[in-house]
């Protein structure tokens, strides 16, 4: 594994230069630069100070520069390595445990409380657009938001090649009434950020499960199959429930949040964390919603596929019980026995042929009107 780790961070600054955006979100780091830090900055009194006094490139600088002037910092980082993490973590005092969660990731959503540091865990979900809903189509992308709050400082990292917090950076600095209140505005602002891509997601998601429903219950058309739309079901429903997995852990962190007095929480802006704990139990709702509404389409769908193959049988058997008939008579007279009824006789044939087709032609109609045929 520290090969691997070694490996990587060698590889990855030439990776970083020419990481593409995607959708017009922000998919990395800044490529002018092979550092983890996307951005970093103090801010006093709701403004960000100077690029003189405010932009900092390491975390000493920041830390120097609250120090001297006041006010908090707060540092960007995307997909940093250990070896890139560890100053930033020894300048600030962040636990170990914490720090090895926000590098390696693939966290489930969570608040820790270390010392005089909140640690948060987001799990971030980005709809992938489709032109067709297919048994392997990917609808949901998740990435993950790591976010430390101190007293003056707020660290925030990011895996995965969406949620970028720039354009909410620049909403909080064009807000400094809020940015005032300190890192937990900005811790806030991410939860909301986040929750409200929840919102989003969970809209386009319902309308592929529309699409779905509406082609199970159609008509179909002649030559497709009863019963095809199963993988599609059955892969919206994993998309559905790694949905799940992004929202159902965060319910409890936010609810902590808003009812429990925390000293790094300033009074004022608990009250903005119950809000996003109620859109999310609004988004956790419809998630379960979705999940039981595709159970029971994919059931729906394999009873119709059941009742086609049903109907399927059924007319086989009623046209193997339509030629029995005249596979038995003929069964009969082709035995080729000498002394048989009706061989000589001249209309022996005519009267075979038309008692065949009568029995037949009623077989036929009884089956018909027994919705069979």
């Amino acid at each position: 594994m520290s090969m691997i780790r070694d490996l990587r961070a060698v590889v990855r600054p030439s990776l970083r230069k020419t990481a593409p955006l995607h959708n017009g979100y922000d998919a990395t780091r800044d490529p002018s630069t092979s550092s983890a830090v996307v951005d970093c900055a103090v801010y006093r009194d709701g403004r960000r100070l100077a690029e003189t006094d405010g932009t900092c490139r390491t975390a000493r600088e920041a830390m120097l520069r609250v120090r001297e002037k006041g006010g908090f910092a707060w540092i960007g980082l995307h997909e940093p390595t250990e070896e890139e993490f560890a100053g930033i973590a020894r300048e600030f005092g962040l636990h170990p445990l914490a720090v090895e969660d926000a590098v390696h990731a693939h966290q489930r959503p969570k608040l820790e409380r270390y010392d005089d540091t909140l640690f948060t865990v987001f799990k971030t979900i980005h709809y992938v657009e489709h032109a067709e809903l297919t048994a392997t189509s990917e609808v949901v992308e998740t990435g993950e938001v790591m976010c430390f709050t101190g007293r003056d400082f707020v660290i925030t990292v990011r895996h995965g090649g969406h949620g970028s917090l720039r354009a909410l950076r620049h909403r909080l600095e064009d807000d400094p009434e809020l940015l005032a209140k300190g890192p937990s505005a900005v811790l806030h602002s991410i939860a909301d950020h986040v929750v409200d891509g929840y919102i989003a997601v969970a809209g386009a998601v319902q309308e592929d499960i529309d699409e779905v429903e509406i082609e199970v219950f159609s008509t179909p058309d002649k030559g497709s199959a009863r019963g095809s739309d199963a993988g599609r079901i059955y892969q919206l429903k994993r998309e559905v429930l790694e949905f799940k997995r992004a929202v159902s852990p965060l319910l409890r962190p936010m609810q902590l949040l808003s009812e429990r007095p925390m000293r790094l929480i300033d009074p004022d802006i608990q009250k903005y964390f119950r809000d996003v704990a109620d859109h999310l139990v609004r988004v956790q709702e419809e998630v379960i919603g979705f999940d039981e509404l595709l159970n029971s389409i994919l059931q729906a769908n394999l009873a119709q596929a059941t009742v086609a193959q049903n109907e399927d049988m059924r007319k086989i058997t009623s046209w193997a019980a339509i030629v029995a008939v005249p596979t038995m008579i003929c069964g009969v007279y082709g035995m080729n026995f000498t002394h048989m009824p009706e061989l000589g006789w001249t209309y022996g044939y005519p009267m075979v042929m038309g008692f065949i087709g009568v029995v037949c032609f009623s077989i036929h109609r009884m089956l018909k009107r027994n919705g069979w045929l």
